[in-house]
């Protein structure tokens, strides 16, 4: 495994020093050393003032990707390192509290030795994909940098974001190109590395280390306001400044310094923008706190609607075309510095009501295929390469739909109402505009994941259009119409394959959702493979061009995440899974039952290594599929039938335990079965009631395993 030094170039295993740039490499970069008997480094992501972070695997959770953060390391002594283990307990505790799409999850705080000696991490979420920074770096090669339109969409992709913070008292202190990530599921700015961390490893630095120098301010010169650097203070308006100093490194490709005095203005010189925006930066950039915009609602307030926008939630969103992505780029050389004490944050002089703000809906890059059973499938491939896709962009989302993260305000944020459409529209398109989002409430569904769903299909079904934006006017009247027709195709999806409790959650399921799942069936001695047996087999009833695609990052993977929710919900309540037990001296039993088109049905039983068995399953049809798992499936003894249209087997059972019996419709019409179990020398005993680990032996809860 390749070693890779701050600045991203490779190196080969057991290298002590980069043979780019010499640097110094760590070595338990790619090394077999588990943090904490948990966390195993794969390689080093990057070093700053306050430690290296590396991405790890977290052992604990079938290896899932996660981010090491080294926390104080200055701080060598254990006392030392206790005390700063408390003081960010106290002072930083409430990154734990945050709970945001575009935001990584902090896990815990691992106090462990690495390299000899006692050391703290940060464990949060990785992200996959590049920093600002990175993309831009690539553009200067290319000779480009950012247009106006995509540094517009970053900032309504990013201000409901610093709104939700800031609602909850906390402020970043160190937004720049190198603390934003495009994540590449996605196409979002997932904010990074908030300066509280580092400002309380400074902190703990200057208190329990002689040597440390005095000041301890956090913030990169030339992004965070001259009150911040000299005296401190961070507000709301602090992190407002230091977006619009990104914006205009990202816009220019210049680095602050290079801009000149950016509350005067002479940046305007060089770059070319609409009033709107330029009129909003040098705002967000003035020279007294007091000019300044004090909320990001008031930010996204004066960027206004884009051209054509309807405040109604059913309008197709913004994307962010990304560049191509680049192979690793070194980091930005611009320093985070480290200055003096920092006081706790105080609310901004004569604040201003803050407005409720809607986080963005996540966006995907564009794929080809409209719903189910119109041939979603073909071009459904293009999601796996997502990354390298520029999607359209959208000039019709409204900045104020009210969509907080998980659908929810943040505390002490009230939901504004959207208004109603505007007058542009026929009174016949605002009833059908209006009943299209009272239908989407009744059922539950985040606006978000519609509008994001839709969008998605829209643009497969209508390649024709380019890309180009929908306008108010008549001449798109048409196109409007068929973008609702499209929302409202999935509203009855929705209500007719999902629960109430499976479609308050789309948009929101997760890895972590289904690694719960897989446990929960454990319990009830069901794979995971029974799962998606059960799963797949409504899914694809209702999508069959979906069939071998890779869609669970996708749109539509949501709809499939939920159907598995209601699967695990149906086991647990016995409607979909049964028990067979053998009567005394009987040598075999039978269950029959009927399914409808997509349905299915999981048995279990009991039974002994080495025993003679013979299981034959019985339809009106052959439209079943037939699956039999032993109780510990591997590669020295894998399933006896798999999704097979077989449906008899004779033979030795491998292993003693629960074996799985799992039967699927996949006809059109209703499917009658009975399934026949016949073994010699049954036993009575239960199996063992702890099924292995999924770790050990089961397969991940995802479509097609």
């Amino acid at each position: 495994m390749s070693l890779y030094c701050s600045q991203g170039h490779a190196n080969t295993p057991g290298s002590r020093f980069c043979n780019w740039c010499g640097e110094a490499l760590s070595t338990a970069a790619g090394g077999q050393e588990l943090l904490g008997d948990r966390y195993k480094i794969v390689r080093e992501l990057g070093h700053g003032g306050f430690g290296r972070t590396y991405l790890a695997e977290d052992q604990n959770r079938f290896r899932e990707s996660c981010v090491l953060k080294e926390f104080a390391p200055q701080v060598q002594s254990s006392y030392a390192l206790q005390k700063a283990e408390e003081l960010f307990q106290r002072e930083a505790g409430v990154l734990y509290q945050l709970q945001h799409p575009q935001i990584p999850r902090f896990r815990e705080l691992c106090r462990t030795q690495f390299n000899g000696k006692p050391s703290l991490f940060l464990v949060q979420d990785y992200v996959d994909g590049p920093t600002y920074r990175q993309l831009l770096d690539q553009r200067r090669l290319q000779g480009k940098t950012f247009s106006e339109a995509e540094v517009t969409q970053l900032m309504r992709d990013l201000l409901p974001v610093l709104h939700y913070i800031h609602s909850l008292g906390v402020v970043h202190r160190d937004i720049a190109p190198d603390n934003l990530i495009l994540r590449t599921a996605d196409q979002l700015p997932v904010l990074i590395d908030f300066g509280g961390v580092k400002q309380v490893a400074a902190s703990v630095a200057s208190q329990y280390t002689p040597s440390a120098p005095t000041p301890t301010r956090v913030g990169k010169v030339g992004y965070a306001p001259d009150e911040q650097m000299d005296h401190g203070q961070v507000y709301a308006h602090s992190d407002l400044y230091a977006l619009a100093v990104t914006v205009l490194v990202l816009l220019t490709g210049k680095e602050p310094g290079e801009l000149g005095d950016l509350s005067a203005g002479t940046w305007r010189q060089g770059v070319k923008l609409s009033p709107t925006l330029s009129r909003t930066l040098m705002k967000m950039l003035a020279d007294s706190p007091r000019d300044r915009f004090q909320t990001a609602a008031e930010v996204l307030q004066a960027l206004q609607p884009l051209p054509g926008a309807n405040p109604s939630l059913l309008t197709p969103p913004g994307t962010l075309p990304p560049a191509a992505y680049p192979s690793p780029v070194p980091p930005s050389t611009q320093p985070t510095y480290a200055v003096s004490p920092q006081p706790p944050v105080s609310p901004p002089p004569n604040p201003v009501p803050t407005a409720a703000v809607p986080a963005p809906a996540p966006r995907l890059p564009t794929t080809k295929a409209p719903l189910g059973g119109i041939g979603l499938g073909p071009i459904l491939a293009t999601v796996a390469i997502a990354a390298g896709v520029s999607a359209a962009v959208w000039g019709t989302r409204d900045v104020w739909l009210s969509l907080l993260p998980g659908g929810e305000s943040p505390p002490d944020v009230v939901e504004t109402v959207s208004p109603s459409p505007e007058p542009e529209f026929s009174a016949e398109e605002r009833q059908r505009k209006a009943a299209l989002t009272q239908r989407r409430q009744d059922l539950g569904i985040d606006s978000g994941f519609l509008v994001r769903i839709t969008d998605t299909t829209f643009h497969q079904r209508y390649p024709e259009l380019g890309g180009r934006s929908l306008g108010k006017g008549e001449a798109d009247e048409e196109w409007r119409e068929r973008w609702d027709a499209i929302a409202a195709e999935w509203l009855d999806i929705f209500e007719q394959e999902l629960s109430s409790t499976a479609r308050r959650k789309l948009g929101k399921y997760s890895a972590s959702d289904r690694t719960a799942w897989r446990d929960a069936v454990n319990k009830l001695y069901v794979s995971s493979r029974a799962l998606n047996d059960l799963t797949d087999a409504q899914f694809f009833n209702r999508f069959p061009d979906l069939r071998g695609q890779d869609f669970i990052n996708a749109p539509i993977g949501q709809v499939w995440q939920g159907m598995a929710a209601d699967q695990v919900a149906a086991m647990q309540a016995g409607k979909t899974l049964s028990r067979i037990e053998f009567a005394p001296g009987s040598l075999g039993e039978s269950a029959s039952g009927n399914l409808k088109p997509g349905e299915g049905r999981v048995y279990i039983a009991n039974l002994q290594a080495e025993q003679p068995a013979r299981f034959d399953l019985e339809t009106n049809s052959g439209a079943a599929l037939f699956s039999i798992y032993p109780p510990t499936p591997s590669a020295q003894v894998p399933p006896i039938l798999e999704d097979s249209e077989t449906t008899r087997w004779a033979g030795t059972l491998p292993q003693s335990g629960y074996y799985e019996f799992v039967v699927v419709s996949r006809g059109r019409e209703a499917l009658r079965y009975r399934l026949n179990l016949a073994v010699d020398r049954v036993i009575t005993t239960p199996a063992s009631p702890d099924r292995p680990t999924p770790r050990q032996s089961d397969e991940p809860v995802r479509p097609g395993n």
